[in-house]
């Protein structure tokens, strides 16, 4: 039987055949594959899941709903779009218009023997009756990828359209950050007792431990429950990143030509795995615009002293607070100010206190929420930091910028 290469079983891009770790919701005692699997089951329903970033919401439907039966779509597909139904039967190849003809053929008779022929042409446009049917016809699901990222106008539009749709059995999945305006659909009146809400939880630690521990067997190598643990921690909740990390892991032992590796127990391996997880990460414009802050006119921002002899204004120490140890999706105004202390060279000068920790994070807050989705990687409200991308925080703890 031919060995499996590193790439095979570490997928972080596409569906881990191999490393697929099926959970288990708590306090319902059913994995989300079945509860997905009565969700799409149950007629007349709009499915809508949220969870963290890069946590497998969108590999969960990929694991439930067989590939020729999934279309997907994301929010950002409707920012500049005029009608909904026409960007989803764009979506199938269904022709958004055309025109149809007939040609009738009258035979000839005794005082006329010539055939004659009579063609009619009839101008059509798809629309919202026939991509259902569509759909209903090929047994298809609409998976509407990170929603939040429609304008909140077009969100409630879609959640207009599909409040009929669903009603006459068409099939959809919403998904969504949480900590993000979702109010379009789990909060809309019309959308009341006609919708199946999956909550996606973190991974714990020894979810993730599993991709590494089962992926490495499947290359015929052990790995220490003890870099297991380190990597699923530095993983922050995300199968998407372990993944990376294992295959980056993987690349840097050379495990696919060396086959004298049988066990892998190398921390400094694996710390440098983290830093070539980062390279391809595209957070380093990221990083300079929130450390470069909102505009100065001309002012020069006042420096703090830092205990390793550096020097950095509000919004550098702010990022260098939240890559501290321990790496964590969310922190209070609290756990940041204990984070500064511990940075800070202090004194009655040199102290930050917790109203410029919360007046510089909501001003990064407005830097971000007006620029692109890329910079949107973390949200501030009601006094927490929600870590919205945890491959920024893992760039912002071991890339080079």
């Amino acid at each position: 039987m031919r060995k499996l290469r590193s790439n095979e079983v570490f997928k972080p891009g596409s569906f881990p055949k191999y490393t697929y770790v099926s959970r288990k919701s708590s306090g319902f005692g059913f994995t989300y594959e079945t509860r997905l699997k009565q969700a799409l089951n149950t007629p007349g329903y709009l499915t809508s899941i949220i969870g963290p970033s890069k946590t497998g919401k969108t590999v969960l439907c990929e694991k439930v709903i067989e590939p020729q039966n999934m279309v997907s779509l994301t929010g950002s597909d409707f920012k500049n779009a005029k009608d909904f139904w026409e960007v989803v039967a764009n979506k199938v190849g269904l022709p958004l218009e055309g025109e149809y003809s007939e040609t009738t053929v009258l035979k000839g008779t005794d005082n006329s023997p010539e055939d004659k022929s009579f063609s009619t042409r009839e101008k059509y446009g798809s629309n919202k009756d026939k991509v259902i049917e569509f759909f209903k016809k090929n047994n298809l699901v609409l998976v509407l990828d990170d929603f939040h990222y429609a304008p909140e106008e077009v969100q409630l539009d879609i959640a207009y359209q599909l409040k009929d749709a669903i009603r006459r059995e068409f099939k959809a999945v919403v998904i969504s950050l949480p900590h993000r305006a979702d109010d379009a659909i789990r909060k809309n009146p019309d959308l009341s007792g006609r919708l199946n809400l999956i909550n996606i939880e973190p991974w714990q630690e020894d979810e993730l431990k599993e991709i590494a521990i089962t992926g490495f067997e499947q290359l015929g190598i052990k790995i220490s429950d003890e870099l297991a643990s380190k990597m699923a921690l530095e993983s922050l909740t995300s199968p998407q990143l372990m993944q990376s990390i294992c295959l980056n892991l993987s690349l840097i032992l050379n495990i696919d030509e060396d086959e004298s590796i049988k066990e892998i127990n190398d921390e400094k391996k694996l710390e440098e795995s983290y830093r070539f997880t980062t390279i391809n990460l595209p957070y380093q414009e990221v990083v300079k615009k929130l450390m470069a802050g909102p505009s100065t006119r001309g002012q020069e921002r006042k420096k703090y002293q830092l205990k390793n002899g550096e020097k950095a204004d509000i919004y550098h120490i702010l990022l260098k607070a939240i890559a501290q140890n321990p790496p964590v999706v969310s922190l209070s105004v609290d756990e940041m100010k204990e984070r500064i202390d511990q940075l800070l060279v202090i004194n009655s000068k040199e102290k930050i206190e917790k109203n410029k920790i919360r007046d510089s994070l909501q001003k990064l807050h407005d830097i971000m929420f007006s620029s692109e989705p890329i910079y949107q990687v973390f949200e501030w409200k009601d006094n927490q930091i929600f870590i919205l991308d945890p491959l920024f925080l893992f760039f912002l703890r071991w890339g080079t910028c």
